[in-house]
């Protein structure tokens, strides 16, 4: 079974399997398509992390994020005017990660090589694709963005504008850097002519990217944490990620008989909302570079759960972000179990859609802006600084039933992704809902004012309460605002998935 947010990288999932490989190899050439057809979200630019279960070795986790620039400084861009890291731009851009993370991934745990599971990309690159719908509506909305750039206009605007749904988009420069580096295993990237490229291309904008940061980068296999719920074990990426969020959420709401307050009543939406804005508050104040002191063990205890419950009190509390949403983030998923009940979780992004805006001359390569995460708050664990690591957004999760997978999920969208979380693995566990009704349930979202919104399907009575207990409700919202995820549910002799509406993508097994 794999499942996606565009039908064409489960295609090409479900076809890797069909000849023979695993789900490593099957995630990694989804992963490699979705760079291709949804370029606003993933690329090679971008970052990648991974959770793999192989019934032969257990769990393992990739840390595929890259780093600030050797040269990054907080109190330079402080010095010249900036009170934020910028949103676009050659000041935006960290190391690349994603790259490493699916060669590190295929190396280690597949089957086939890079330049086998890079074909399909290649494929779709070179003799073109149909724009979905949503990726439609998320190209048009950055139009702007890709005009500053000369580059990114050139090659994601060929027409002089984003294509309209079912237009057929060529990237023929993407193609002939796919290739070069499925030949070569990837070495040009961080140290060949792509690496060059890359330098020069941030350079003649201003930035201070050199050969040394890319030449430096390595992935980190990591241990992912394991915590406790309702007879289950949820499993999330360790910081640098937020995937603590979801964890200190679920820990709070274990607690509560949710299933007694109904399902979506206003009083279970209270009940994960102040958990939810409790989590995020942790993010905030902790979430870093991994090589910060991080305190896990006190953030996940039971005990402080406990504690923390009785803090949601009738009326809702505050929150501090912790991520820039001021623009849509844009992020791709892919969840795969094989026959042989090898599964991945495996989730990539540009961060911002088309990342910093930077196209790369002559490769079709978009940059992210994943160095927008970071703060320049003096004394920050999360402040900008030489080859740091940023708080990242993107997590995929697994959900372990006697220490085996039983379900593969991810939701993205920015700080919507352990939001997703929590409603998503509540619906599955505590309301019993099906992988795609898990999905369909309308959700809310708190936003990084600390206003809420919600979906239409949720009551207006339900929106009247909630105002009543203090929660400012925005009314502004846009169907992806709300995230878009997949899940993956196994039994013995079955495998159940399904694929958010929100998106272009679905689910398919055999």
């Amino acid at each position: 079974m794999a499942a996606s947010s565009h039908p064409l990288a489960v295609e090409t999932a479900i076809n890797t399997l069909r000849l023979g490989g695993n789900a490593v190899d099957a995630a990694v050439a989804a992963t490699a398509v979705l760079g291709v057809v949804e370029p606003m979200s993933m690329g090679l630019g971008g970052d990648c992390f991974a959770i793999i279960y192989r019934p032969d070795g257990g769990l393992a986790a990739i840390n595929g994020s890259g780093r600030a620039p050797l040269s990054a400084s907080a109190d330079a861009l402080l010095g010249s005017g900036f009170d934020r890291v910028p949103l676009e731009g050659p000041m935006s851009v960290t190391t690349p990660g994603a790259l490493d993370a699916l060669s590190q991934s295929l190396a280690t745990f597949g089957t086939m090589t890079l330049k086998e599971a890079f074909a399909d990309a290649i494929f779709y690159a070179k003799n073109g694709f149909p724009v979905t719908e949503v990726a439609a509506r998320m190209w048009k909305r950055s139009e702007a963005k890709l005009a500053r750039n000369a580059e990114s206009a050139r090659v994601y605007m060929p027409k002089g504008r984003a294509p309209e749904p079912g237009e057929v988009f060529y990237n023929p420069d993407l193609a002939a850097t796919l290739g070069s580096l499925s030949e070569d295993g990837g070495a040009a990237f961080y140290r060949g002519e792509i690496a060059e490229a890359i330098v020069a291309a941030i350079r003649r904008l201003g930035g201070s990217f050199d050969l040394e940061d890319l030449a430096s980068h390595s992935s980190e296999w990591v241990e992912p944490l394991v915590s406790p719920y309702h007879g289950y074990e949820v499993v999330e990426m360790p910081p640098n990620t937020q995937g603590i969020a979801a964890l200190v959420a679920l820990n709070i709401v274990e607690g509560y008989a949710l299933p007694e307050t109904g399902h979506n009543s206003p009083e279970y939406l209270h009940s994960l909302i102040g958990a939810m804005q409790i989590a995020l508050t942790d993010v905030r104040n902790h979430v870093a570079d991994p090589r910060e002191v991080i305190p896990l063990e006190d953030l996940l205890s039971k005990q402080r759960a406990e504690n923390l419950r009785r803090q949601i009190a009738a009326t809702a509390g505050g929150y501090a972000a912790a991520i820039d949403d001021r623009d849509h983030t844009d992020t791709v998923y892919v969840a795969v179990v094989d026959e042989q009940r090898n599964a991945v979780s495996m989730i990539s992004s540009i961060y911002k859609a088309f990342g910093s805006g930077i196209t790369v001359p002559g490769t079709g390569l978009l940059l992210q802006n994943r160095g927008a995460c970071f703060s320049l708050e003096p004394g920050h664990p999360n402040r900008l600084g030489p080859a740091r690591r940023p708080l990242h957004t993107i997590i995929p999760a697994m959900i372990l039933r006697d220490k085996k997978p039983w379900a593969v999920l991810g939701v993205v969208g920015g700080s919507m992704q352990a939001q997703g979380h929590l409603q998503v693995i509540c619906n599955l566990i505590d309301f019993g809902m099906s992988p795609q009704a898990a999905l369909d349930s309308p959700r809310f979202r708190i936003l990084d004012d600390g206003s809420l919104t919600l979906e239409d399907e949720i009551p207006e009575a339900a929106r009247s309460k909630l105002a009543d207990m203090g929660h400012h409700i925005n009314t502004e919202q846009t169907e992806e605002g709300f995230g878009g995820g997949q899940v993956i549910l196994i039994s013995e002799d079955a495998l159940y998935a399904g694929s958010d509406p929100r998106k272009d993508g679905c689910a398919i097994g055999y």
